[in-house]
């Protein structure tokens, strides 16, 4: 039985600036993902509040917001099996210096901040987090 599944990934400002989503998306299609669409938009940081909520009790909240909103990201909707988990594993560790090699964050990295990847942590999630982004 197939576990076909759909999650949210965005690339950050950081790599955006850099120039590096059409690197980042190839490292998607490579390992199997289906782009089943795709954005680049720049967010408020009341938007980046809002699709952060889940964080505002921790210390980073403030400048996670900040950075979110700080310039354009590009916002996907990745689908394939276990999509969810596949995605994780290909972000890497959040510390790009902890992250194992071939993963995004290892490769593109630049701090625990500007890691140049986000991506849904469940499959509930990734429900909320698509409509954030995706909503018709």
């Amino acid at each position: 039985m197939s576990n076909i599944e759909q999650t949210l990934s965005i690339i950050k400002p950081d790599a955006v600036e850099r120039n590096l989503d059409n690197e980042i998306k190839e490292m998607f299609t490579d390992k199997g993902f289906k782009i089943i669409k795709d954005k680049k938009i720049q967010i408020t940081k009341a938007e980046a509040e809002q699709f952060y909520k889940v964080h505002e009790t921790k210390p980073f909240y403030n400048d996670l917001c900040a950075y979110l909103s700080s310039g354009p990201i590009v916002v996907m909707i990745l689908e394939k099996e276990n999509a969810v988990l596949g995605n994780r594993e290909l972000m890497g560790a959040t510390k790009p210096e902890d992250a194992a090699e071939g993963t995004i964050r290892k490769k593109y990295g630049i701090s625990i901040d500007k890691n140049s990847v986000h991506g849904s942590d469940s499959v509930e999630n990734a429900k909320i987090e698509i409509n954030f982004f995706f909503k018709d």
